[in-house]
């Protein structure tokens, strides 16, 4: 039952995360910026202001899948951020600016995030089929590999917190700059999407202990 119920948790959490999330945006997202700004000319102020004039803000498909790309050094916007003139749409845009910022910076816990990454997606995407490998050949040293694995997403999780929370940080700075009365509405979306990672973080650690003492138990 305790498994049972560690894993309906881990499911629930991020669930909840995301539900907040979707709902802080859509009340955001009906809310216009006081300087009538486009998420795209928020992120071009910022960067120029950084120092960042030659790096490219380009409009990419979906819904909130704004991110920065290090390797190409280039802030990618959805199309509603890109051209929306939301509180939303300036906050995200700014949130991405904030990383760009960190990678000229060299922020310590990007520069982290970026030399671990390559071994933490091969760990986890051979994890779960290492824990099979285990339980099949009833190899308790192959399960706990298999756990081992798991856990560094964990790892890249928790390395990814700060480096979330500081680009918001950022964002919240720049965004002062351009106008303070948008500060507070911005500081409720980017605090709502931040909970996804703290989240994201609850349910590794869950589904983690739920690993354990799922074998735990059939060890004994």
């Amino acid at each position: 039952m305790e498994n049972i119920g560690l894993y309906f948790l881990a499911l629930i959490i991020p669930l909840v995360a995301q539900i907040y999330v979707s709902v802080t945006y859509k009340k955001f997202r009906n809310i216009e910026n006081n300087e009538n700004l486009t998420g795209f000319e928020v992120a071009r102020k910022i960067l120029d202001k950084n120092g960042l004039n030659d790096m490219y803000i380009v409009e990419t498909r979906g819904n909130l899948t704004d991110h920065y790309d290090p390797t190409r050094k280039t802030i990618k916007l959805s199309s509603d951020i890109f051209h929306g003139t939301s509180i939303a749409s300036i906050a995200v845009a700014a949130h991405e600016c904030g990383h760009a910022i960190q990678d000229k910076e060299g922020y310590l816990f990007m520069r982290i995030r970026s030399l671990i990454f390559p071994i933490v997606s091969l760990g986890t995407k051979f994890a779960y089929i290492v824990l099979v490998i285990g339980l099949i050949m009833s190899a308790m040293n192959l399960i706990w590999l298999g756990i081992i694995l798991v856990g560094l997403g964990l790892v890249f999780q928790l390395v990814t917190l700060p480096v979330e929370f500081d680009a918001s940080k950022r964002a919240l700075v720049e965004i002062k700059k351009l106008n303070k009365k948008d500060s507070e509405g911005s500081k409720s979306m980017l605090t709502a999407a931040a909970l996804t990672y703290v989240a994201g973080v609850l349910s590794s650690a869950l589904e983690i202990l739920r690993l354990i003492l799922l074998f735990t138990n059939r060890e004994d």
